[in-house]
């Protein structure tokens, strides 16, 4: 048996995070059932809303701050406001939540191993 990869190292790739290789994800958000590399059995994950909550804070703090700084520096009109930050917004959301769900799986299968069912 090989040595599981750093806990971040799946996650920044979105592997599994047993062996590494085979993508965690089948879809856009949606965790597969089980790896296609090592078979390992990822129905038992329960990562809740953490990777929101984390998300939701975390892109919040940037993207206000991003906002007023570009409101303070260049005094864009509303309508251009209105206009940028949405897209910031979900650009930055996305490959967001996706690493850090995938970096609470992989955590959990390091330290919660036993209710994942391994």
């Amino acid at each position: 048996m090989t040595t599981p990869p750093p806990w971040w190292q799946s996650a920044l790739l979105c592997r599994c995070p047993r062996c590494g290789k085979a993508p965690l994800y089948e879809g856009v958000l949606t965790i597969r059932p089980a790896c296609a590399q090592c078979g390992l059995d990822l129905r038992g994950h329960d990562t809740g809303d953490g990777a929101a909550a984390l998300v939701i804070l975390l892109l919040g703090f940037i993207v206000v701050g991003l906002a007023f700084w570009v409101e303070f520096r260049f005094e864009p009109p509303l309508w251009l406001h209105a206009l940028i930050w949405p897209v910031v917004t979900l650009a930055l959301a996305l490959p967001m939540i996706r690493v850090f769900k995938a970096a609470l799986v992989a955590l959990q299968f390091r330290h919660r191993a036993s209710e994942m069912g391994l």
